[in-house]
């Protein structure tokens, strides 16, 4: 059986379904695509700290989520937040609250100037393990904006292995093109489905082994297979 591809609507009306024809919550979406890219991780026997760069978006959501059950597996963690933590809303938000209630480490920009933030970022980088990134999700469209360009780069430039959730920041889930800037990843664990830019040749350097993540609802119950 060929795999499964989905474009941005599709796995948006994936989400819509779960929850109102399912009634999944979206905390429990992402507290099942945050807890498959932690075991994806903890399969590869991480032996040092783990960094996740988080945005605002539900992407950075996924990055708490991972965060949280690193750490309840005995993995050192550090949360670097590229944008302020009062940007963050919705699902996103209760779970920054939760990893934040659990005593996380959570470093916020600080009101750095760009450059200085990933200067500070590039040191903590200096003795990770693993990279994940969740800065930018599937709706990103356009050329990629500062702050997260520079985000973007400065993880390119870390020469740590990184993890993308969802797909790498920078890159158009239909398209497969770079939109301007790329995370070059080692592994991308992919929720529901392959992306349509996947397929491209282009894309494929840029994503590493990819895994699928379930986040609830077998395709077929949603009449996907």
């Amino acid at each position: 059986m060929p795999p499964l591809v989905l474009s941005r609507e599709q796995v948006r009306d994936v989400d819509r379904r779960a929850i109102e024809e399912f009634g999944l919550t979206g905390l429990v979406l992402m507290e099942n695509a945050g807890r498959g890219c932690a075991e994806l991780l903890l399969q590869r026997q991480p032996v040092g700290r783990i960094v996740i760069c988080c945005g605002k978006g539900n992407n950075g959501g996924d990055g708490y989520v991972i965060a949280r059950h690193l750490d309840m597996a005995g993995i050192d963690v550090q949360i670097l937040l590229l944008v302020d933590s009062a940007e963050l809303k919705g699902d996103a938000r209760a779970n920054f609250e939760i990893a934040q209630r659990l005593g996380l480490p959570i470093e916020p920009p600080e009101g750095r100037a760009v450059a200085a933030l990933c200067h500070h970022w590039a040191q903590h980088f200096a003795h990770a393990d693993w990279i994940v990134d969740c800065l930018l999700g599937t709706g990103t469209q356009g050329t990629i904006a500062e702050p997260y360009r520079s985000a973007i780069e400065t993880i390119n430039r870390s020469g740590r292995p990184v993890l993308a959730v969802d797909l790498p920041s920078g890159l158009d889930c239909d398209t497969g093109e770079p939109l301007g800037v790329c995370i070059e990843a080692a592994m991308t664990a992919t929720f529901v489905a392959l992306k349509p830019g996947f397929l491209k040749p282009v894309a494929r350097p840029l994503l590493g082994d990819v895994e699928v993540v379930p986040i609830g609802i077998p395709p077929a119950r949603l009449g996907l297979r």
